[in-house]
């Protein structure tokens, strides 16, 4: 009976702080938009992350076959 007068305020203190974060991601706006994030890997944008140089490179090297 004892252990209930330690883990009764435990317990609450751990509800307190964890509502209180709940609160704090609704007030902050975690939760405005969450449909962009899933969508955005599917926009075709991988011609920024190649690099310049690697993509002249690709069309000296095919010069370069009909040369031959």
């Amino acid at each position: 009976m004892d252990i209930l007068l330690l883990l009764l305020p435990v317990s609450l203190f751990l509800l307190a702080v964890g509502g209180g974060l709940f609160w704090w991601t609704v007030h902050s706006g975690q939760y405005d938009d969450l449909d962009s994030p899933a969508q955005r890997i599917l926009f075709d944008d991988d011609e920024d992350m190649i690099p310049k140089d690697t993509q002249h490179g690709q069309d000296r090297s095919d010069e370069d076959r009909d040369a031959r």
